[in-house]
């Protein structure tokens, strides 16, 4: 396979990426072969694949703007893929143009095209670094350089946890983010639930991930409720993702199809 110009030569472009799987359901350009033969996998086995990543776009987009509208203006985005219209910067600055925004990736791909995006614009950053590195990203010189942690921050880990072992201790992970924030922070979380799947069909999505650089890890709602510990949820609470917030009444019909669940924190104090 010929490995065209944006793709850097540390990457294998024969083993699927989850990045780069999302991007191709999302209807991008940033994949390779790889990529979209394991996401057809996917579709094959749970057809609302593309589905479930356009009802997760929609919801990080609800949530950043209903953050920005409160008054948030600092979002750290663990995981935030290759970079598609929507982006948190571009809904987060619209409201306030002073916003900054961090992005943190551990794709090389996504964070080259983020770089290329963000170039001129110095309220927002891409670092690259992995959630199961917590304190690496809190330290990263573009979080301390961009982000005044001693200020309220929205720490966005959405469409992520899923691909976080238990034994990688996801919880942890998230407390030692928790306790770095100033009160008036939020957390944003969202991921893969098995809750209503059969066997079978859990079976043969944990079957075509392990042929990815990041193997599937669905979670029920009382165990994604559970990592919010020491946050205050935010109504709804934990609900499949169109159920959170929806724009109307319509889009939330079928919730259950979008195969995410999701839910808002904040940290009191």
């Amino acid at each position: 396979m010929q490995r065209p110009d944006w793709a850097p030569d540390t990457i294998d472009i024969e083993r699927p990426s989850v990045a780069r799987m999302y991007d191709y359901y999302l209807g991008g350009s940033h994949n390779f072969a790889a990529d979209r033969a394991a996401a057809q996998a996917m579709v094959a086995a749970v057809p609302e694949a593309p589905l479930m990543a356009q009802a997760n776009r929609a919801f990080l987009r609800r949530a950043v703007h209903h953050l920005a509208e409160a008054g948030i203006r600092q979002f750290l985005d663990i995981g935030s893929g290759i970079p598609t219209v929507g982006n948190v910067h571009e809904i987060a600055q619209r409201i306030d143009p002073e916003s900054r925004v961090v992005y943190v990736d551990v794709d090389p791909v996504a964070v080259a095209h983020s770089r290329e995006i963000l170039a001129g614009n110095d309220r927002a950053a891409v670092a690259q670094e992995d959630l199961r590195n917590p304190d690496k990203i809190l330290a990263h010189p573009e979080v301390r350089g961009l982000l005044d942690l001693t200020q309220p921050v929205a720490v966005m880990i959405v469409a992520v946890l899923h691909f976080v072992s238990d034994e990688d201790r996801p919880a942890e992970l998230l407390r030692t983010l928790r306790d770095a924030l100033a009160p008036g922070s939020y957390l944003v979380l969202s991921q893969a639930s098995d809750d209503g799947r059969s066997l079978d069909e859990r079976a043969e999505a944990e079957r075509v991930y392990r042929r990815t650089d990041s193997p599937l890890w669905v979670r029920s709602r009382a165990e994604l409720t559970a990592l919010f510990d020491g946050f205050e949820l935010v109504d709804p609470g934990v609900v499949w993702v169109p159920q959170w917030r929806p724009d109307t009444p319509e889009s939330a019909e079928d919730a259950e199809r979008a195969v995410f669940m999701g839910g808002v924190g904040r940290l009191g104090g």
